[in-house]
């Protein structure tokens, strides 16, 4: 499970180090092997597990590959999706067409959501941080039937 806004930087190869908390699961639950891929909503990436990444890829591959709206899913989730191993020293490499995706520069976010991460551009994440803020305490949007029943 990961939880948690970490500041971090790129090295100037592209490489993103995975926080020491982090380390030792990933290599426990998938020997260090992850997959990294585009979220189609927001100007980020999406950092899986090996065996995460494949319960998402068996969903996939059950969409149809004639319905247009399945199929340019499927072409983007899995035509970014890049798979590498966590090094030594932590670090996985983020190609270029993924950086360019998320707009990273040197500063990023990592940001666990249990089963994955994000990756955002450090700037980015602040924006969408305080909008997010603001649009919750504004209220200004309705509650899916999920959230009127969630209390902290």
């Amino acid at each position: 499970m990961f939880r948690g806004a970490n500041a971090i930087n790129l090295d100037v190869k592209g490489r993103v180090t995975i926080p020491t908390k982090y380390r030792q699961s990933l290599l426990d639950d998938c020997q260090g092997q992850l997959v990294c891929t585009i979220d189609t909503q927001q100007p980020c990436l999406l950092l899986y597990p090996l065996p995460e990444w494949e319960e998402i890829e068996l969903k996939l591959s059950r969409l149809s590959s004639m319905n247009p709206h399945e199929r340019r899913l499927q072409r983007l989730l899995l035509g970014y999706a890049t798979e590498g191993e966590m090094d030594k020293s932590g670090r996985f490499l983020l190609t270029a067409p993924l950086r360019e995706h998320a707009h990273l520069d040197k500063q990023i976010m990592l940001v666990g959501q249990l089963n994955k991460f994000e990756i955002w551009d450090h700037s980015v994440w602040q924006q969408q941080i305080q909008q997010d803020v603001a649009t919750e305490q504004e209220a200004a949007f309705e509650l899916t039937e999920r959230l009127q029943d969630f209390s902290l």
